[in-house]
């Protein structure tokens, strides 16, 4: 395949560096600033924002919320920089603009994929981290085109929390919604113009790129799969932050 052909080192750096990136767990990190516990002792075990709030408070759950946005968004910006070195590389300067484009894109998913995997399994705090959907949505806003994956992915995880009053609903919602906006945003809004252009888009892009993003939806589903089985028993909490 020619874009591992080209840009293996690339992909190997950007999959280290997001992964390294992604382990660390803000969860318990403010957790332990906060109280000198460690969140997955408490609540519901999770290295998570919703449990910070629930077990915690509201301070610890917002700087735990924005710093796992923050990872994800760093580990893209990384990445892309990786991509981007080497420009003088014949092979790369031989590829057409939208070549390098989707190849770059492809890039931002790697990162996407790996930034979750550490922090769901962070190898700083023995492989127990989160879920995902706090570092995920970093993700979303700087994928190309920015940032309407977010905020297309956010109105459906508002929409199902604010019905339910359970975070997890929300969640599993944005998990299924991630991979039908990205197939609505990479195929009408990216593909379908570009066949006007000089520099069109391949129909693999969109096909690649949805299936990236089916597999971190289903990651992200595997991952609550002890929420859906207290949803399915009835017992899943609404959301409650503990006072402080």
């Amino acid at each position: 395949m020619e874009f591992i052909t080209i840009y293996w080192w690339r992909i190997i750096a950007g999959a280290v560096i997001s992964y390294l990136l992604g382990s660390f767990s803000f969860a318990v990190i403010f957790t332990k600033l906060s109280s000198k516990k460690d969140v997955r002792e408490m609540g519901s075990g999770n290295a998570g924002f919703t449990n910070v709030l629930r077990s915690v408070g509201v301070v610890p759950a917002v700087f735990t919320y924005v710093f796992d946005c923050l990872k994800g968004i760093i580990s893209v910006f990384i990445t892309v920089w990786i991509f981007s070195l080497s420009v003088d590389n014949a092979d790369i300067l031989a590829l057409s603009d939208s070549l390098r484009f989707e190849y770059t894109a492809y890039g931002k998913y790697l990162a996407g994929v790996f930034c979750v995997l550490g922090h769901s399994f962070p190898i700083y705090f023995g492989f127990r981290g989160g879920k995902g959907i706090t570092t995920m949505s970093g993700i979303l806003l700087v994928l190309d085109p920015m940032p309407w994956m977010l905020v297309l992915t956010f109105a459906v995880w508002l929409t199902f929390f604010l019905c339910s009053k359970i975070i997890s609903v929300g969640s599993l919602a944005s998990a299924v919604a991630i991979v039908v906006w990205n197939f609505v945003i990479t195929y009408f809004f990216m593909y379908r113009p570009s066949l006007t252009t000089d520099a069109p888009l391949r129909l693999s892009f969109v096909i690649t790129t949805t299936i990236i993003m089916f597999f971190i939806g289903l990651f992200v589903i595997i991952m609550h799969r002890e929420n859906i089985k207290r949803l399915i028993r009835g017992e899943e909490k609404k959301i409650k932050a503990k006072k402080a």
